[in-house]
């Protein structure tokens, strides 16, 4: 493991922390650049000590320090997800512009997928934001405007239909705008290929669920989970699935 490695990873915790206050604040619709960070359930403001990527976690037990109260897995596994999806994309693409770009993405996609997960909701204070940095985003990197516009139409036009067809009964307006924002992040061909994998994903997963009888048939699933995750998969590796397919087919 090189020097570059180990900062990057630990560079992706502390942002992963960072996530997590947002994620909190957000839902209680206040600034995430404003006040101290406290326990939800004593209200205790936490030390320097307390705020220690998975290290204080680990250190506490899984319990605030104050109120002995449990805190929520979600905090250490998204600093750990912050961090490996930083790992992979410098490995990837080491530390070039589309490293940073797709770390920028990164953010919002991990917001998106645990937000979603939590409460089944797309913020538009996340979507908007996440839109316009896919559309500007692609083009520093030099995707062409033309793959960068078919794509993002491609994004929207696949889930408004479901959405008109079903009356917003089967997607909610916030996956209309994650359609769009996905398609200014990989653009085309690699939208067709993030689309296949949302739905593919989404069926393993309910699947799954319906196996092990944690949901039941006519349950709600959050679609904005599985599109944030396809998103970050196809940005990592769809241009060799792409590739690794078209190969196969000759």
């Amino acid at each position: 493991m090189t020097v570059n490695t180990i900062i990057i990873f630990l560079f992706g915790l502390i942002i992963g922390s960072f996530l997590n206050s947002v994620i909190f604040r957000l839902h209680q619709k206040r600034s995430f650049l404003e006040g101290r960070s406290y326990c939800p359930k004593c209200r205790h403001q936490l030390s320097v000590r307390d705020l220690i990527p998975v290290v204080s976690f680990l250190i506490q037990k899984g319990k605030c320090r104050y109120c002995q109260k449990k805190i929520s897995w979600q905090y250490p596994l998204v600093e750990l997800a912050t961090a490996l999806v930083f790992i992979a994309l410098y490995l990837n693409f080491g530390l070039s512009l589309k490293f940073f770009i797709y770390s920028l993405y990164s953010f919002f996609l991990i917001v998106i997928f645990v937000y979603d997960l939590k409460y089944y909701l797309v913020l538009d204070g996340v979507a908007i934001p996440a839109i316009l940095l896919g559309f500007l985003g692609s083009l520093i990197i030099g995707m062409s405007l033309t793959k960068l516009l078919i794509g993002g139409i491609i994004g929207l036009g696949f889930f408004l239909i479901q959405f008109v067809v079903s009356k917003g009964k089967w997607i909610g307006g916030g996956d209309l705008r994650l359609g769009l924002m996905c398609g200014f992040m990989v653009g085309w061909p690699n939208i067709s290929l993030l689309l296949f994998l949302t739905y593919l994903i989404g069926a393993m997963v309910a699947i799954a669920l319906l196996s092990l009888k944690r949901k039941k048939w006519g349950d709600v699933l959050p679609l904005g989970i599985f599109i944030s995750f396809a998103t970050m998969v196809v940005l990592l590796f769809g241009d060799g699935i792409i590739h690794w397919y078209l190969d196969f087919l000759t």
